[in-house]
């Protein structure tokens, strides 16, 4: 068999596993073990289990647990809570302005914990149900929550940058300061959609509906405060990273200290019952994430020896394509990818195919990280698999889930145009990382 024929049933191969139930990181161990058998030498098998324990032994991987420890932390507390809370009562009075104040909650909150599901699930259990008691229509409620929960993957820490960085041998600080501007600019597009939505909504229900609360400076400012500490985690990160004070690795550490500090006397959450969940979780998502990291540092070394890396890149180059149809042909590829898998696994199983067509064709590694990104988010809300879809059915059984299908749709239509808008201003995700970092190479 040639190289090409091999790699399409590997690629066969690799979705039938998967889709066993077998967990990934051992399936993608498995798949390789057996392709390095079948279509290599027994000799190749020797190089497994090295290239299994020496991808854990990376330093840059502790940040993977550690910024798990902190949304984890963040997760298990009342901070979605509070930040929604207080963002409620400044945004009482504009039209549509508790859809705006869950949207930016989300942004607030994932950027804290780093986890799409996490955030959805946070501030869902709360959003959810106050719009719905509001007359905030089903859709809107459920789709803007299901579409700012994916902004946990793209705002900073984010464990897909991190996961992006490391594969592709990327500067994560770099990663993490191009997420910065596209995120807020998703922020702002969401919130402007809810509040021309709530618009057309209050002029069909011609003024009708319950009278909307009032809140005095004080109630204000109070409502705040409790967020606050929170909100310092994130300057302390940006502080800490951007300086060169410290790298990745200790930033991680002193977030997810000041977060559990935090949690421990903000909230009193120090008894046992309150603190084993919390690691529990942080050592079951770190131990799936460094397996599947382990996993496809396997199939990546089963996909090089068997030289299908080289001669799928070297077949796309054959097709003659232009920048902007590779960029076109990469996208439909991951956004039908990202329906099927976590971004995690999606990044880790691509990129030793993706990557040598990037560099062969010049393309900005940090730029691509942010529209791929973008398009991994799309897939978590995109029906009928998107992850954050039963996430939000989960916290809002109320809700038909084709309601909550049909509540997305307009976030996914957002999501693809801000894509085309990075392609064509890629200085969105590259201009704050080369202002304080200077011109990557």
């Amino acid at each position: 068999m040639s190289e090409l024929q091999i790699g399409f049933a590997l690629f066969v191969a690799t979705f039938l596993v998967l889709f066993s139930g077998i967990p990934i990181g051992f399936g993608l161990v498995l798949i390789s073990i057996v392709f390095l058998l079948v279509f290599g030498d027994p000799g190749a098998l020797s190089s497994v289990s090295s290239v299994f324990i020496g991808e854990l032994s990376s330093f840059a991987l502790l940040t993977i647990p550690l910024f798990v420890l902190l949304g984890c932390t963040i997760g298990a507390s009342r901070a979605g809570k509070d930040l929604y809370e207080a963002l409620h009562r400044w945004l009482v009075r504009v039209p549509g302005g508790l859809v705006i104040a869950n949207i930016m909650g989300c942004g607030l909150f994932a950027a804290m914990c780093g986890s799409s599901p996490a955030t959805a699930a946070a501030i869902g259990k709360i959003g959810i149900p106050e719009m719905i008691d509001r007359q905030v229509p089903a859709r809107l409620a459920t789709g803007s929550i299901a579409a700012g929960g994916t902004l946990g993957i793209l705002i900073p820490p984010s464990l897909t940058l991190i996961v992006y960085g490391i594969v592709t041998h990327t500067s994560i600080a770099r990663l993490f300061l191009a997420g910065v501007v596209p995120g807020i600019l998703l922020v702002v597009l969401f919130a402007l959609y809810a509040w021309l939505s709530s618009v057309r909504f209050d002029r069909l229900r011609q003024g009708g509906g319950s009278v909307p609360e009032t809140y005095t400076l004080g109630q204000k400012l109070r409502g705040s405060v409790r967020s606050l500490p929170f909100l310092a985690i994130i300057v302390a990160v940006t502080v800490f990273m951007y300086t060169g004070f410290a790298t990745p690795s200790e930033v991680a550490a002193v977030a997810a200290f000041m977060a559990l500090a935090l949690v421990v006397f903000l909230y009193r959450t120090y008894r046992m019952r309150d603190v084993w969940p919390m690691m529990r979780d942080t050592v079951r998502e770190s131990c799936m994430i460094l397996m599947i990291v382990a996993g496809a540092a396997v199939y990546a070394y089963m996909m090089s020896y068997l030289y299908i890396t080289q001669s799928l890149a070297e077949w796309v180059f054959g097709w003659g394509l232009r920048e902007w149809q590779l960029i076109l042909l990469l996208n439909v590829f991951l956004l039908v990818a990202g329906f099927f898998l976590p971004p995690v696994s999606v990044i880790l199983m691509s990129m030793p195919v993706i990557l040598p067509v990037l560099q062969q064709s010049h393309i900005d590694l940090v730029w691509f990280s942010i529209v791929m990104t973008i398009n991994l988010e799309i897939g978590l809300i995109h029906p009928p698999l998107g992850l954050n879809l039963f996430v939000i059915q989960g916290v809002a059984p109320q809700v038909a889930l084709r309601d909550i299908m049909l509540g997305v749709l307009p976030f996914v239509a957002i999501m693809l145009a801000f894509i085309v808008v990075l392609a064509v201003f890629p200085g969105l995700a590259t201009w704050l990382p080369d202002r304080l970092m200077g011109a990557g190479v």
